[in-house]
């Protein structure tokens, strides 16, 4: 694993993060004189299950998963977090460790502050704070039970397109790093279907890929090939990004702008919402 690269806070860059954003200028002030601006590469730890829980991050541009551990040595993701909101919801429970596992799934920036920091800055009572915090925390619970659901219901086409608008919702790339082998984890399915599936989506048009990168082609056409889950998590998160300095609207979040339509295939698409 690389060393970490630390940089130097800047206000613009808090203002990134819609959990940051809610800051007042003094509590920003302190996370910026105490925090870090690191760089992430994955699959940097966040936490480990069962141990207290050290640090909080707040992405900027690098997204973070959430993951439970089988027995068997299986893992499937249960959970996601970018720059919408932290890492600490185990903290905001009201616990100091999680049954779960948390590390980078993709590569970023992350503002970093000490768990007891993040317990001085709840303790302020700054009401604006605490708002933003629990917008994001009710989001991510319903997150997880529609999330359920759609691993259970939906096909892996479907869960695919999804994933990877949830993923390009988060980050201020059309460019995303990943490979196969990773992508299944996150979806919990054997790497062969998520070959075809991403085979599937790239003949349609969708997106590239190649050498562990995958290029985000046609918004549009991701959309249509995702199954109802992916507008549940917009509806839930887009209010929280839309709050953000500087963002006035969806048109303006670089998560959902629309990419101009490459070439729609729809008999592709057809069969990703029929095969399972």
């Amino acid at each position: 694993m690389k060393a970490e690269q630390i940089l130097v806070p800047t206000q613009a860059a808090l203002k990134q993060n819609a959990i940051l954003a809610g800051l007042s200028p003094s509590m920003i002030t302190e996370v910026m004189e105490t925090g870090r601006l690191i760089v992430l590469e994955t699959p940097q730890q966040i936490y480990e299950a069962g141990r207290p829980i050290r640090e909080v991050y707040f992405p900027i541009d690098a997204v973070l998963s959430v993951v439970t551990q089988m027995r068997d040595g299986g893992s499937i993701e249960v959970g996601t977090v970018g720059r919408e909101g932290v890492s600490a919801i185990p903290l905001l429970l009201g616990a100091t460790t999680s049954a779960n596992e948390s590390y980078c799934q993709v590569p970023g920036h992350a503002v970093v502050i000490s768990s007891d920091q993040f317990r001085r800055l709840l303790s302020v009572g700054d009401e604006q704070f605490r708002n933003v915090l629990d917008r994001f925390l009710q989001a991510y619970v319903n997150m997880l039970g529609q999330l359920a659901a759609c691993n259970g219901m939906h096909s892996i086409y479907e869960r695919c397109a999804r994933w990877l608008l949830l993923t390009h919702d988060r980050v201020n790339s059309d460019k995303i790093s990943l490979t196969h082998e990773y992508l299944s984890m996150m979806l919990g399915a054997r790497r062969s279907g998520v070959t075809i599936a991403a085979a599937t989506l790239q003949q349609a048009g969708f997106i590239r890929y190649a050498h562990g990168h995958i290029v985000i082609l046609n918004r549009e056409g991701l959309e249509e090939a995702s199954c109802e889950c992916y507008g549940v998590a917009r509806a839930q998160f887009g209010p929280l990004l839309g709050s953000m300095d500087g963002n006035k609207g969806e048109a303006n979040l670089n998560g959902f702008q629309r990419s101009k339509p490459a070439g729609q295939t729809p008999s592709l698409v057809a069969n990703l919402r029929v095969h399972r």
